[in-house]
């Protein structure tokens, strides 16, 4: 999937959230956007006005992360960013195995 932006979008709340609770910078998360990834749209959170997506990525220091967002203005906004769970983890090396990634 293929989604076009200029830059990324944080607020306070989530950049805290995303360094405090799950210990992932916003640098770390927006590494994510630049290397081999998955997307796809998350169907469960988006509504009629605003389309959201789930991006399983690695930071150039091959932390695996997922990282939910949407783009407003042109602009990827970061919802959420996180490490992977052990089952996210085990699908998306298996995913890039299978891709020859």
């Amino acid at each position: 999937m293929s989604i076009i932006f200029s830059g990324f979008e944080w607020d306070k709340g989530t950049s805290d959230k995303s360094r405090l609770k799950h210990g992932v910078t916003c640098e770390e998360a927006e590494k994510t956007f630049l290397g081999k990834n998955f997307v796809f749209p998350d169907l469960k959170h988006s509504t009629p006005t605003e389309e959201r997506f789930i991006l399983f990525g690695e930071t150039r220091q091959n932390k695996p992360l997922l990282v939910a967002f949407t783009v407003r203005d042109k602009k990827a906004r970061v919802i959420s960013a996180r490490p992977m769970s052990q089952k996210e983890r085990t699908w998306y090396e298996k995913e890039k195995r299978d891709q020859n990634y």
